[in-house]
């Protein structure tokens, strides 16, 4: 049976780029509001939204594609949408 996530068994998917430490922060502290998970994919490499950790063990050079596990996203991506590529 699949994992439930919350918000929904429904998944956005997009890419982003961060090219600065100061666009992780803001990154992070929009994240941060949404009950919803919300991942990070770079190559093989898959972190939790939320870590600003886990941001930083990515590969930022490149963009990055955003897992939103939810059905309805639209304030989330309307927040987001200067890091969209």
């Amino acid at each position: 049976m699949p994992k439930e996530h919350k918000g929904g068994n429904y998944m956005k998917s997009f890419n982003i780029s961060l090219k600065s430490i100061t666009d992780v922060k803001d990154f992070v502290n929009i994240v941060n509001k949404y009950d919803f998970d919300i991942d990070l994919t770079s190559g093989r490499y898959v972190v939790d939204a939320k870590s600003i950790m886990g941001i930083f063990s990515l590969d930022l050079s490149k963009p990055i594609r955003v897992d939103v596990h939810t059905d309805n996203c639209d304030e989330f991506c309307e927040e987001i949408k200067n890091f969209l590529v």
